[in-house]
């Protein structure tokens, strides 16, 4: 006997939990052409695994499952990359290139550069939200998605009872213990080294 999955339409997908996960990719990334993306990379991975999509979570909680995976694969890769690779063997040249290309006769910017964030508060902000994400990850399902609901979209415990069909009694326990495992979690992932 098979299972009853629900309808799959991709663009019903994208309708429907588009906004939502863009909002959490970019909550993650904080650059809009990577969290649009990462959505782009869920979705098509979720059409190429929808067979195996078990129907125990929502759609979005497993889309969501999904993008999380995508957000950190795109950490790991960016952690991996070299800041400076020089395109060609002679060092002296490419110096020469660019200088040529950044400054004009005079010495100056040929086109100003825009201002710098502080490099070291963006590199621990990608570190704390990786370890944020492990940890999240490491929650029951149910109480990340309660967490998720509450403190990331911001919607009201009446609101989440009514999606998840919960009491509020359950919510806030849910909410209580989800708060607890991320505090000892970061405590130990991110804490005062900020190790991840």
């Amino acid at each position: 006997m098979s299972k009853e999955l629900p309808r799959c339409d991709p663009a019903a997908w994208l309708t429907e939990h588009g906004d939502y996960l863009y909002r959490f990719a970019l909550l993650q990334l904080r650059d809009e052409a990577a969290a649009e993306d990462a959505v782009q990379e869920t979705l098509l991975a979720a059409l190429g695994a929808w067979e195996r999509f078990s129907g125990q979570s929502s759609v979005r909680t497993w889309l969501t499952g999904i993008l999380k995976h995508k957000i950190l694969d795109l950490f790991r890769k960016r952690a991996k990359e070299p800041q400076y690779t020089p395109l060609i063997d002679d060092p002296e040249a490419e110096l020469s290139r660019l200088e040529q290309a950044l400054f004009d006769a005079t010495g100056h910017w040929a086109h100003k550069p825009s201002a710098w964030n502080d490099p070291e508060k963006s590199l621990d902000q990608q570190r704390f939200w990786a370890a944020f994400l492990y940890c999240l990850e490491q929650l029951a399902p149910t109480h990340a998605q309660v967490f998720h609901l509450r403190e990331l979209d911001g919607l009201s415990t009446e609101d989440i009872c009514k999606e998840l069909n919960i009491t509020s009694t359950n919510c806030w326990v849910m909410l209580y213990r989800a708060r607890l495992g991320l505090q000892q979690c970061l405590e130990h992932r991110w804490g005062d080294g900020h190790a991840i």
